[in-house]
C-alpha cells in the first residue's frame, strides 16, 4: 500500500480490523453510526481504500463485501516509522523525551520502557 490513510478512514480500516468475517458498506455504515456519516460517504470511502489497496472487496449478488488487505500490526508499524522519521529524523529517543517533557509518560508507561531496553540490551 503506497498511500496514506486519512483519519476517517482509519475509523473505517479500525471497523473492518475488529471483525474477523467481510462486511457490507451498510454493515460498516451501522458500526460508525455515532460518527453521523452517510451511507454515502461511507461508501465513498470504502472506495477510496479499495483504489489504495487497503482493503479488497468482492461481489455477493448485489452487494460488496469488503476486508482488510493489510493488517492492524503492518500498518501501525509503517506509520510509527514514517511517523518517528517524519517529526524526529528517525530517531526515537528525543520523541521519548518529548513526551516526558509533557509529562506524558506515566509510571506505568516508563516502566514498560524501562522493561523493553532491558530486553534489548540482553
Amino acid at each position: 500500500m503506497d498511500k496514506r490513510i486519512s483519519d476517517a478512514e482509519l475509523d473505517l480500516m479500525e471497523v473492518l480490523w475488529a471483525d474477523s468475517e467481510p462486511l457490507t458498506s451498510g454493515e460498516v455504515a451501522e458500526r460508525l453510526e455515532s460518527r453521523g456519516w452517510s451511507l454515502a460517504t461511507i461508501k465513498t470511502m470504502l472506495g477510496r481504500l479499495v483504489a489504495k489497496g487497503a482493503i479488497s472487496h468482492r461481489e455477493d449478488g448485489r452487494r460488496f463485501l469488503y476486508s482488510p488487505a493489510i493488517e492492524r500490526e503492518a500498518y501501525v508499524g509503517s506509520e510509527s516509522r514514517r511517523f518517528v522519521e517524519r517529526l524526529f529524523g528517525g530517531r526515537l529517543s528525543p520523541l521519548v523525551a518529548r513526551l516526558a517533557e509533557e509529562d506524558a509518560l506515566s509510571e506505568e508507561d516508563i516502566t514498560a520502557i524501562e522493561a523493553l531496553l532491558k530486553e534489548l540490551k540482553s
